[in-house]
């Protein structure tokens, strides 16, 4: 398969969707999904994706999946918006209206005192708890299962989880969200910072009670040392002295201070959050890129009898599914030719097969499960470009005959229903009648009472 490592993992997250459906539900209806999957000649990990997704198609979980992601990048987007606004507000209640001196250490502490402590939290989670989850990872989960809306959605934020720890891949998913935001947060308070600062004069000072000044000359000259090497302004010890009095006229304080504040949100938030944010995504490409199903979970190694097996097996293999699936039809796009004929449990005293054309081949009766699947093995090998299906209308619809009339369908470029007329002196239920032209309009097939041998044999009426 030569699908992008994306597309590779939303595979793998449908193939743990569908195990933890099963293991909680029972067995699903997979008969016709896990022909198509042996069919493929791959190994069993392929074949398990290959009957994830047609189960994942028909029964609703492919459409969840991408309603659940959809809502997680609606989700994202919400957050994003909420970092931008944190930013901003950040700064503003850092610097404030210029009205009064800025306190140039509480102003640090506004712009990066939450910042560094979740950060550290981080890295703790980490080194100590492994596959920390962190807050804002959790909240964007959980607005992504809100935002789905989708009833088949229920088990998929589990089997991602579930997928990704096999690799332990939380950390860096939610580092890489955990990150990215408070990357886009320290980019828009440092965005506001600088708009504030050039269209407003804000003064500077630092005071305390306790402390002397050198020891805030000695802290600012320290915080300031990395910055400076970007050859961003710190001010001298005479600046950072005369500031603690109150705060100084001087253009060149002002400036001093303000590119030392930019400077130090620059070196310790921004900085650090990006180098985090680069760290996080190369180990999730890393990590997501050697990603697979763990074949020895019980689920699959019970697939892997079914998908692989050493010998052909006779009655029935699954318990009856919890939920009833819809029959559907269809028609197959792979290269088709000849034309086939094959009835439906006939009654044994009726003549069959009629004159049949030297260009129709003739399938027989399909009494038992053996003859359907091995007619169902050899059209999927060698798919007809017409395949007429006679059934007896005096028996019942059943949900297991649509089945196959789907199945036979889908083997076929192109499909028609022959209802065959009863015996002479005997009588068609309407009632029945009605319930079969109904089920095969579901279906989807067209049907007649008439022979359509013509259309077997050249393809047109």
């Amino acid at each position: 398969m030569t699908d992008n490592p994306l597309k590779r993992l939303q595979r793998l997250w449908l193939c743990e969707t569908l195990r933890l459906r099963e293991e909680h539900a029972g067995p699903l209806e997979d008969g016709e999904a896990n022909r198509l999957a042996r069919q493929t000649g791959n190994d069993l990990a392929s074949r398990i994706e290959t009957r994830a997704l047609f189960l994942a198609k028909r029964d609703g979980q492919l459409q969840a999946q991408q309603h659940w992601l959809q809502g997680a990048r609606l989700a994202l987007g919400l957050l994003l918006v909420l970092a931008v606004l944190s930013g901003a507000g950040l700064a503003l209640a850092a610097l404030g209206d210029g009205s009064r001196p800025v306190n140039v250490f509480w102003a640090l502490g506004s712009l990066l005192g939450l910042h560094l402590l979740l950060l550290l939290g981080w890295a703790l989670g980490l080194l100590l708890a492994g596959d920390h989850s962190a807050g804002l990872g959790r909240l964007w989960l959980w607005l992504s299962e809100k935002l789905a809306r989708d009833a088949s959605a229920a088990q998929l934020g589990p089997a991602l989880v579930l997928l990704l720890q096999r690799r332990r891949l939380n950390r860096w998913l939610l580092g890489l969200l955990v990150h990215g935001l408070w990357l886009v947060a320290l980019l828009s308070a440092g965005l506001m910072l600088l708009i504030l600062l050039s269209t407003r004069r804000y003064g500077f000072v630092w005071e305390t009670t306790l402390l002397g000044s050198d020891t805030f000359v000695a802290l600012t000259q320290l915080l300031g040392s990395l910055p400076a090497l970007l050859g961003l302004p710190i001010p001298d010890a005479e600046t950072i002295r005369a500031s603690g009095d109150s705060a100084l006229t001087s253009e060149a304080a002002r400036h001093a201070w303000a590119g030392w504040l930019f400077g130090v949100l620059l070196v310790f938030g921004i900085l650090p959050r990006a180098v985090l944010l680069l760290l996080c995504l190369w180990r999730w490409r890393h990590g997501s890129a050697r990603l697979a199903l763990d074949l020895n979970l019980p689920g699959y190694r019970l697939l892997g009898e079914r998908l692989q097996p050493t010998s052909e097996r006779l009655g029935v293999l699954d318990a009856a599914p919890a939920q009833l699936t819809e029959a559907q039809g269809g028609s197959t796009r792979l290269d088709s030719s000849g034309a086939v004929l094959v009835a439906i449990e006939l009654d044994p005293q009726r003549t069959w097969p009629p004159s049949l054309p030297k260009s129709v081949a003739d399938a027989g009766v399909l009494d038992s499960r053996e003859q359907r699947q091995q007619l169902l093995d050899q059209l999927g090998r060698f798919p007809p470009a017409r395949l007429a299906i006679a059934l007896d209308p005096r028996r019942s619809p059943d949900r297991g005959t649509l089945a196959l009339l789907g199945e036979l369908a889908r083997t076929a470029a192109a499909t028609r229903i022959w209802l065959l007329q009863p015996p002479p002196g005997e009588a068609l239920d309407s009632q029945r009648l009605g319930d079969w032209h109904s089920a095969l309009q579901r279906l989807h097939l067209p049907f007649a009472d008439s022979a359509p041998l013509a259309w077997l044999e050249s393809g047109h009426d």
